[in-house]
């Protein structure tokens, strides 16, 4: 048995937050609000393309996370194009981030944070 790829992820937050990060990932990263089953918690799952990438759960009232090791989790990536408009966005947007490429004609990166601080890349292919 082996892992076929990456089917999503999900972030779970207050409601505030939830709207925030919503808007985040639909108007600067280009994900949109797609179908998501009848769930009893409010949320959203957003696409890219035809695949639900990233689910977006509201917290319970009165829930917290409690982390008791050192955490792992850096970034989650994203395969994109057009560098230079999403550049231009992030820029516009007064997003701090961080531009990179891997070594040997490798695709450009962005680095940057979400609005809940988790780290986010976007991908480019290197001609592009």
């Amino acid at each position: 048995m082996a892992a076929l790829g990456l089917n999503h992820y999900n972030i779970r937050a207050p409601r505030e937050l939830l709207e925030k990060l919503r808007d985040f990932y639909c108007e600067t990263v280009g994900l949109r609000v797609g179908a998501r089953p009848a769930f009893r918690s409010h949320g959203y799952w957003l696409y890219a393309g035809d695949r639900d990438v990233l689910h977006l759960t509201q917290t319970r009232e009165g829930e917290t996370r409690e982390i008791s090791v050192t955490p792992t989790f850096d970034h989650v990536a994203f395969t994109c194009e057009n560098f230079a408009s999403m550049h231009a966005t992030l820029i516009a947007a007064r997003i701090k981030h961080e531009v990179d490429a891997v070594p040997g004609n490798g695709p450009r990166q962005i680095f940057f944070r979400d609005p809940a601080g988790n780290g986010v890349e976007l991908s480019f292919e290197a001609e592009s």
